[in-house]
């Protein structure tokens, strides 16, 4: 899989996940080259080629149930020739289907239970975050956290992660505890740690496991796309999965 990404987490041995980098697939600049978003302005054959080689690498016989992200808590239920619904998280319980979120920035979180039965993906950026996305998506699992696993993905870094005061504020009014996450930067400004803010709400669950959140997006060009660094860029795309 080249230098695509295997999560290191204690998931049992009927769940797989991987998150592809920016090289290896069919895409012009400044979609170069494994593009995986078809909302970004990339030609849809190279799209649709990257896609198809996605699901060649990977030996998946089911298109991975791709979404329609809208910076919500909205969680889709997988179900085999679906997807493209409004959605920022989607769960399977089906052998083989994927759940997919796509991210240049927002974090990218895997989800799994012990019992290999139920895994989920979700697309988390501040504002998914501050509307509760981590929280529905765990409630789809519908058993105590110590059960669940979360690995979280490549995102952007807190020294590259600028944001307004009004953010800030948002988050410490749900739990005073954010403020932890947030440095000061330039004046009105604050470097928000998006790593940190979702293992605050991940803790408060008590999650059997939590790992990830050592990459940055916008430092590390030569694997990450990320729109923060370039606007106009591709998608990565993070895979979890049950085995067939």
């Amino acid at each position: 899989m080249g230098d695509w990404i295997v999560p290191d987490w204690p998931a049992p041995a009927g769940v797989k996940a991987v998150v592809t980098t920016r090289s290896g697939g069919f895409s012009s600049a400044p979609f170069d080259t494994f593009n995986l978003g078809d909302h970004v302005g990339d030609d849809p054959e190279n799209v649709s080629r990257n896609r198809a080689l996605l699901r060649d690498r990977l030996k998946l016989d089911l298109e991975p149930f791709w979404l329609r992200q809208v910076h919500g808590c909205s969680v889709a239920g997988c179900m085999p020739g679906g997807g493209a619904v409004d959605a920022d998280a989607s769960v399977s319980t089906v052998p083989g289907l994927a759940c997919a979120v796509l991210t240049a920035d927002c974090l990218p979180i895997l989800l799994c239970n012990r019992s290999a039965s139920r895994v989920a993906a979700v697309h988390a950026g501040w504002r998914g975050l501050a509307s509760g996305v981590i929280e529905a998506a765990l409630d789809r699992f519908g058993e105590p956290g110590e059960e669940v696993l979360a690995w979280l993905g490549p995102a952007i870094g807190p020294q590259a992660f600028e944001v307004g005061g009004e953010v800030r504020e948002r988050f410490i009014a749900l739990d005073p505890a954010h403020r932890d996450a947030f440095a000061p930067g330039r004046p009105g400004h604050w470097m928000a740690d998006i790593y940190a803010l979702a293992r605050r709400i991940l803790a408060a669950r008590r999650l059997g496991f939590v790992g990830g959140g050592d990459y940055c997006t916008v430092s590390d060009a030569d694997r990450f796309f990320s729109y923060r660094r370039d606007g106009l860029t591709g998608r990565m795309a993070s895979l979890v999965w049950l085995e067939g």
